[in-house]
């Protein structure tokens, strides 16, 4: 019973991995260190070491991981690594995982590289509708690159093998240092003073570091080559490398070789072309006049043209025919209209403008009878009613009242005074009788007892 409390090797690693699992700080390691015991591995996972001056630590890094590693790893290299760290249970060892690894040293230029990409990608420098076609047959090209490096042999051999008519023009600049990127942009510029004399333009050198291939990474040259209006061929560094300047170049060639290929027709193969467009040119024109000649043998050996007056016999026969057609329909013609002509007049002369004349005068001569008729008739009962009208005004009239002795009465603002009300003691009134007026003083009043019920 006293083994209980012992455990078993596997069951001490399993433990002590579960830590390094659940240990936070452990998740995501960022290290820096030396390459060694570095030995590549093809298609396979990468063991090697990480140290510095006083230790060591085992590193694994998966195939997935490592083919995503854009440079060389070589020993004694300084890198940046990043990863985590857990323990191979069956050796009991704990060691580092990688997940991505840079060399020191760069990884700032690499961070610098990413994001002028992005930026000048966002601007639309690289864009497919920006490349512009090569010409088919250039007679300038302009070259810049170092004027004692291998590039510039290499392409003016392939051009003079390829095309000897194109001439060639160094614009010599420094490619490598500090004041690479100043030269650069200053031999395109004096490209472009020429304006269209130059139809392509390939800039390039070597293979190198990525320190050695900046300066064809920088904004300021990048931004020259988009600038150029000719075609732009670049030829920077090997295969593998990949700067700006090819991103953004109209087409990128692998090897300086490669680019003047891409700037040059073989002119062997365009004789060749040319030789056969000759003879299929012979050979359609050929076919041409043999077909034409043929159907000119036809024509000639037609009946048209043994005995030309056959070839208006059907068309002389066929104008008798069209004479006499026309003659016909005119005459048709003109007894239709003479046929209408008469039914027109007979129409006419039914409805004879004299009859329709003596009818309306003879209706007007009515119409004027009753209308004098029906005027006297409406003058005589306007009459009446006038009459008797006036008779009625001469019953009402006031003056008939004064006739039978009666007057009215009014004050001096000439308003009629019809209650005692509207006058006091020694008011001067206006006695109106039936032939004049009479002026009297107020002496006295009097209401009567039933005088409130006249209102």
């Amino acid at each position: 019973m006293e083994s209980d409390k012992y455990l078993t090797v596997s069951d001490l690693n399993y433990y002590i991995t579960q830590k390094f699992k659940n240990d936070p700080y452990l998740h995501k390691v960022f290290l820096q260190g030396e390459l060694s015991n570095f030995r590549y591995r093809r298609n396979t996972h990468q063991y090697f070491s990480l140290k510095d001056e006083k230790s060591k630590i085992n590193v694994v890094m998966f195939r997935s991981y490592f083919d995503k590693v854009k440079f060389k790893p070589e020993e004694g290299m300084k890198v940046y690594v990043t990863g985590y760290v857990s323990v191979y249970g069956p050796q009991g060892s704990y060691q580092f995982y990688a997940e991505s690894m840079e060399p020191a040293g760069l990884g700032a230029l690499y961070e610098q590289l990413k994001q002028l990409q992005r930026k000048l990608a966002n601007e639309g420098l690289f864009d497919q509708k920006y490349k512009k076609p090569l010409p088919h047959f250039p007679d300038y090209i302009a070259v810049v690159t170092s004027a004692s490096g291998a590039v510039i042999h290499d392409i003016l051999v392939t051009v003079n093998r390829r095309f000897p008519h194109a001439e060639v023009d160094l614009f010599p600049a420094q490619v490598q240092g500090d004041s690479a990127a100043d030269s650069l942009v200053s031999a395109m510029k004096q490209i472009a003073q020429f304006k269209d004399k130059y139809d392509v333009m390939i800039i390039g050198r070597g293979g190198g570091s990525l320190e050695d291939l900046w300066p064809f990474n920088e904004e300021r040259v990048v931004r020259q080559v988009f600038a150029m209006k000719m075609p732009v061929i670049s030829s920077v560094g090997h295969e593998t490398d990949t700067t700006l300047c090819d991103l953004v170049a109209d087409v990128r060639a692998a090897t300086p070789t490669a680019a003047a290929e891409y700037a040059t027709p073989n002119l062997a193969d365009e004789l060749i072309n040319i030789r056969q467009m000759q003879n299929s040119l012979v050979s359609s024109m050929q076919n041409t006049i043999r077909i034409r000649r043929d159907t000119l043998n036809r024509i000639n050996n037609s009946v048209i043209m043994r005995e030309p007056t056959r070839l208006y016999d059907e068309q002389a026969q066929t104008l008798d025919l069209l004479r006499d057609s026309l003659h016909n329909n005119m005459v048709r013609q003109l007894e239709r209209r003479r046929q209408s002509y008469q039914l027109e007049k007979q129409r006419l002369l039914a409805v004879s403008p004299g009859k329709k004349i003596a009818a309306l005068l003879q209706q007007t001569d009515f119409y004027y009878q009753r209308l004098v008729a029906n005027t006297k008739q409406c003058l005589q009962v306007k009459r009446n009613a006038l009459s008797q009208t006036g008779q009625q005004l001469n019953d009402y009239s006031p003056l008939k009242t004064l006739d039978r002795g009666y007057a009215f009465v009014t004050d001096k603002q000439n308003k009629t005074v019809s209650s005692i009300a509207q006058v006091k003691i020694k008011d001067e009134v206006r006695l109106h009788f039936k032939d004049g007026q009479a002026t009297a003083i107020i002496g006295s009043t009097r209401r009567d007892k039933n005088g409130d019920k006249e209102k």
